[in-house]
């Protein structure tokens, strides 16, 4: 379910503003019946929806959605140990969204997730930019910068990883770029974008160098921003976000067909 003016918004031309005053003004009939509420609940893959006359199609089969997670929260449906998890601060109506890769449980920032599995997979595998603001303890060294301009491999990697974490060996792309923000005896805070979504990545990276992160926050996933969506809560993918979405897909599948992928 959703609300009018979310419906309408999600799936038109209309800003929000715009979809609201339609709706006050008797523009909006729903399966026939003007409605005159905003706040009315729909539900999008049954309702038929006209403002002044024109419907509103749906321009597309699946939702996603942006989840500013909480440090706290486990990426997960459920936790043998109890503990809380992203479906315990999500609204009902997203209880069977998939999330598009993992945030641990210590890290917090930009989740996406949605209820099409061909989008949380094709994300997931994709090598679209991340960006984190990292804060580590102690400065950055020039072997850090070395291995963020150039790559590296380590045999060992399970330090900065999960204690029943069965990785061993781990392979860092070059990041895309980065940014030192601050860098001192005590603690070092540094802005990074990279292309993957290993298990732990960054904290296995910086743990390489003896260092642990103190606080990591995603802050953008490819087109996708935090902007000011507050901790805890969701919001859904703006049009120019949800066009930059379609491009990638309609890349993915002609990708997939040259492969002779189905």
């Amino acid at each position: 379910m959703m609300r009018l003016n979310k419906y309408i918004a999600h799936h038109s031309s209309y800003s929000r503003r715009e979809a609201d005053k339609a709706i006050q003004d008797g523009y909006a009939r729903v399966d026939g019946e003007i409605q005159d509420n905003p706040a009315t609940q729909v539900d999008e893959k049954e309702v038929i929806v006209y403002v002044s006359g024109k419907q509103i199609t749906p321009r597309d089969k699946y939702t996603v959605i942006v989840y500013n997670k909480p440090k706290g929260e486990l990426v997960t449906k459920s936790d043998p140990k109890g503990r809380r998890t992203i479906y315990d601060g999500l609204d009902k109506q997203y209880k069977h969204f998939i999330p598009v890769g993992r945030l641990d449980y210590a890290t917090e920032g930009v989740l996406l997730l949605t209820d099409a599995s061909k989008i949380a997979t094709a994300l997931m595998n994709s090598n679209l930019e991340r960006i984190y603001k990292v804060k580590i303890k102690g400065e950055i060294t020039s072997e850090m910068e070395s291995a963020m301009m150039n790559g590296m491999t380590i045999d060992d990697a399970s330090a900065g990883g999960h204690s029943h974490s069965k990785i061993t060996s781990m392979t860092f792309a070059p990041f895309i770029g980065y940014k030192i923000q601050k860098s001192e005896h005590n603690y070092s805070v540094l802005k990074i974008a990279i292309s993957e979504g290993q298990n732990r990545e960054i904290r296995r990276f910086f743990a390489h160098f003896g260092t642990d992160v103190a606080d990591l926050k995603r802050i953008s996933f490819a087109e996708v921003e935090l902007n000011n969506l507050p901790t805890g809560k969701t919001r859904f993918l703006s049009r120019s976000e949800y066009s930059a979405l379609t491009t990638f897909m309609k890349a993915e599948q002609k990708l997939k067909r040259e492969r002779g992928e189905k």
